[in-house]
């Protein structure tokens, strides 16, 4: 939990820096709140796969790193397949 003034999505690598680092981590699934590049990197850095939906007002991200690159790759498949088959094809729901 957090407080008014900080946001859950930048707790998440406190959050994640309770898992110890010899335990691996598969997957992190999150809510749209956390679809920013510090959580994709903080998922990326535990060798993690991140399954965070787009924000409904997401912008393809420019720069050429590979979480932005598989982030921008989601944003055009929930764009021509819908978020709810994409929520279906990942496991999200």
């Amino acid at each position: 939990l957090t407080t008014n003034n900080i946001s859950d999505s930048q707790v998440l690598g406190d959050l994640l820096n309770q898992i110890p680092l010899d335990e691996q981590i598969d997957s992190v699934y999150t809510d749209g709140a956390y679809d920013t590049k510090q959580c994709r990197q903080v998922i990326a850095d535990r060798q993690a796969y991140a399954v965070i939906p787009p924000r409904k007002n997401a912008k393809p991200w420019k720069d050429n790193k590979v979480h932005s690159r598989e982030r921008n790759e989601l944003l055009r498949t929930v764009k021509r397949f819908g978020r709810t088959l994409w929520k279906k094809w990942s496991g999200y729901h």
